[in-house]
């Protein structure tokens, strides 16, 4: 089985690039295809799913990631849905349970940022400074509902390290190499693990 993933931005590319091995394991290839910001991605999505549905094969399978950002999460993965389904694709929530469907759409809350700040322990082992006491700090035990952005959340814990502005893909890079999925408590995060296992067992 392989894997097209199609996400909106370089570090999202960089984080699934360590993290898939860990949740798909060894037999499952993948490849990651990073475009330039939402918009891009929204705005190409339909005609490259067009372009896949004229050749891929039938145990290839199609994973769009995107962050909710400030957008409903519900009409947001509706609209994904919709661009799916218009290209001649059975998704997840649209196949009968146990089906098999091609296109899997999940939706980082609220953004990428939100899944790394869901293990303390690895941005701990990525950036020593950083107390492995932030995970019982109420603030951060449900880091798809952190106040202000987990953008900006993470670019003032990590102060010290860059104080001049946060990398996006150096720090993808640097947590996601130490991410365990299991322990991770970003609930976005998990829903995608889930909709994996299950798009790998059909």
């Amino acid at each position: 089985m392989h894997l097209e993933f199609l996400v909106e931005e370089l570090s999202a590319q960089v984080a699934l690039g360590n993290l898939l091995p860990k949740i798909l394991g060894d037999d499952i290839t993948f490849d990651v295809h990073a475009y330039s910001g939402k918009e891009d991605l929204l705005r190409k999505l339909p005609s490259r799913l067009r372009g896949y549905r004229c050749w891929i094969p039938e145990d290839w399978h199609i994973v769009v990631l995107v962050d909710r950002d400030d957008d409903d999460c519900q009409e947001l993965k509706a609209h994904l849905e919709k661009i799916a389904l218009d290209a001649g694709f059975v998704t997840k929530s649209a196949a009968i349970p146990g089906a098999n469907f091609h296109v899997l759409n999940r939706v980082a809350v609220e953004e990428l940022e939100a899944w790394f700040l869901g293990d303390i322990v690895a941005l701990h082992d990525a950036y020593p400074s950083v107390a492995l006491t932030l995970a019982r700090q109420k603030r951060y035990r449900d880091p798809d509902a952190i106040l202000g952005g987990t953008w900006e959340a993470l670019s003032r814990i990590l102060r010290s390290y860059y104080p001049t502005g946060l990398p996006k893909v150096e720090v993808a890079r640097n947590i996601s190499a130490h991410m365990d999925p299991d322990r991770n408590c970003s609930r976005s995060f998990q829903v995608l693990c889930e909709g994996l296992r299950v798009l790998v067992s059909n």
